[in-house]
């Protein structure tokens, strides 16, 4: 499971008794044995090596897979956090650390062309200081589409550095904020792909464009079963994180000028009213938490998260 599957449960700070907000790794282990979850992705930023032993001591335990998540190094003085991070994962037991260049969104980050190209610049910068770092540890860092590189993007990233330390971590429903096809961004980032992000994807319109919302596995729009074999085609050891992120339907303002200001060159009349076709003949009842109190919202991803890997273990033969 990605560390953003129990965003609610980790954010929460309300003593519900039933969904104890988890403290730290440890909390989030223990809760993958109670729902026979296959492992965790989590964040090592400031992890002790004593911590992180502990981590690895229980993964091993009950036969856990973990994968890190780290942030790049952004200037000559985070090197060194970088590392220490990287060790820590290490130490952990991950080779895999997931990562990724925006935290936001492209099309809200950024108002220009021009700020977007001076956040790839950094980004490239960033990525080429990390590369000596995972060559040193022997550690691969997965860098995500995060609603910040189209999928030829990042490959072309990929592609630049030529390095078997960088490749990806496949998202399956994020670039359809981009009005991409998800099997088109599978099948053009699964060859590059050390790691995954899998989630099911539904959608609706709002009067400037899109409504997108993560959805429990098999009740979207993402082929599955699809991405799953080319994702092993291509890396038979892949990891499936389930990322089932419970929150309100995220606004994708695909028919303002302003979403259009980041990118290079207009998008095909074909990929925009393929979208747009399939959101207004949607039915999906798209999930939501602002009317829920926080009780509601823990169990309800609760329920999510449940049903998903239920389905992952019946359906897609993940185990």
């Amino acid at each position: 499971m990605s560390q953003a599957t129990y965003a609610v449960r980790w954010k929460n700070k309300e003593n519900v008794a039933a969904y104890p907000s988890f403290q730290n790794a440890l909390d989030v282990i223990d809760h993958c044995v109670k729902i026979s979850a296959g492992g965790s992705q989590l964040g090592v930023g400031g992890w002790t090596k004593a911590f992180a032993k502990e981590v690895r001591k229980k993964c091993e335990a009950h036969g856990l897979y973990f994968e890190g998540q780290i942030r790049l190094p952004q200037e000559n003085e985070d090197i060194s956090r970088f590392e220490n991070d990287l060790i820590a994962s290490k130490e952990a037991g991950a080779t895999i650390n997931r990562t990724a260049c925006l935290g936001g969104r492209r099309y809200v980050n950024f108002e220009t062309r021009e700020a977007f190209i001076q956040f790839k610049e950094k980004s490239l910068k960033a990525i080429q200081t990390a590369e000596p770092i995972l060559r040193k540890h022997k550690m691969k860092l997965a860098i995500e589409n995060h609603k910040d590189w189209r999928a030829d993007e990042l490959v072309e990233i990929i592609k630049q550095f030529d390095s078997e330390w960088i490749g990806v971590t496949l998202d399956t429903g994020n670039n359809i904020s981009f009005m991409e096809d998800p099997m088109y961004v599978i099948e053009t980032l699964a060859p590059y792909a050390f790691s995954t992000h899998i989630k099911d994807m539904a959608y609706g319109m709002y009067e400037d464009g899109i409504l997108l919302s993560e959805v429990p596995l098999g009740e979207g729009v993402v082929d599955l079963k699809r991405a799953i074999s080319l994702c092993k085609k291509y890396n038979p050891t892949i990891t499936f994180n389930l990322e089932m992120i419970t929150r309100d339907p995220l606004k994708v303002p695909c028919l303002t000028e302003d979403y259009w200001a980041t990118f290079d060159h207009p998008y095909s009349g074909r990929e925009l009213a393929n979208i747009l076709k399939k959101a207004k003949e949607a039915s999906f009842d798209l999930p939501t938490t602002s009317d829920k109190d926080m009780a509601e919202t823990l169990e309800f991803e609760e329920l999510n998260n449940l049903i998903s890997l239920r389905y992952a273990e019946q359906s897609l033969g993940l185990s």
